[in-house]
């Protein structure tokens, strides 16, 4: 198992965008809780992605490039559902797993909730847009429109130029074909916003670097005591052996 964060809101996404989200309007009792949540992770001897210029969904898109196709791993759960992350979903290899609905979502659920195949998720967030990361998508484009041509052809760049082509029904098929040829740019600044990264260098090389061995004991309960929080003492089901 392996655990990213966020230690800190901005990204190199910045950087490409103004735009792009920040730690604006967080309350500062949230942020404040970040090296908290960290410590937390370490306490419990998980290992810890701390991303800084990346983001956490940088780290685990990685990971799950890194080992998806490693024989060894039965199967790669990323524990989220977000809709960022269903980009890097491959059938009977790597889920998205909700665990607040109870879902496991592979490609098809991916096609079932966003219309699209997981290879498509860049370019469909692209096209829509993501409030949570504070960018807008193209103007008409909304999540049917995108889902039926993305479906249709794969990728925004395969959509024909002549809206005569299309052989599929979305409309208005000449104003969202002049849009994706006068927003081109816009489009792959966005898609490239979208696109996780796969590059990330994680430190460990090895999946065996991922095993959890269990809480270590020491650790975990003066954490909890300095928090004041005893109940959670002795929620951890495995505890980490001792060394002789």
């Amino acid at each position: 198992m392996g655990c990213a964060t966020d230690r800190v809101i901005r990204s190199f996404r910045n950087d490409l965008y103004p735009g792009y989200k920040t730690e604006a309007g967080a309350p500062a009792e949230l942020l404040a809780q970040f090296a908290l949540a960290e410590r937390a992770i370490e306490a419990l001897g998980l290992v810890l992605w701390p991303m800084v210029e990346p983001e956490a969904d940088d780290a685990l898109a990685t990971a799950a490039a890194r080992w998806a196709d490693d024989p060894r791993i039965e199967r790669i759960l990323i524990c989220s559902p977000d809709k960022d992350l269903a980009q890097c979903v491959r059938d009977g290899r790597v889920v998205l797993r909700d665990r607040r609905r109870g879902l496991t979502i592979d490609a098809a659920g991916v096609v079932a909730k966003w219309g699209v195949p997981p290879a498509a998720i860049p370019d469909y967030l692209a096209l829509v847009g993501d409030a949570a990361d504070g960018y807008p998508g193209l103007p008409g484009f909304g999540a049917k429109t995108a889902a039926t041509l993305l479906a249709r052809y794969g990728s925004a760049a395969a959509v024909p130029a002549d809206p005569g082509a299309w052989d599929v029904l979305v409309r208005p098929a000449p104003k969202l074909a002049a849009t994706l040829r006068e927003h081109a740019a816009e489009l792959a600044l966005y898609r490239t916003l979208a696109r996780l990264r796969t590059d990330v260098p994680l430190p460990q090389r090895d999946p065996e670097e991922l095993g959890w061995r269990g809480a270590p004991r020491a650790a975990w309960e003066a954490f909890c005591d300095e928090l004041g929080l005893p109940r959670l003492r002795t929620w951890p089901h495995r505890w980490r052996p001792e060394p002789a």
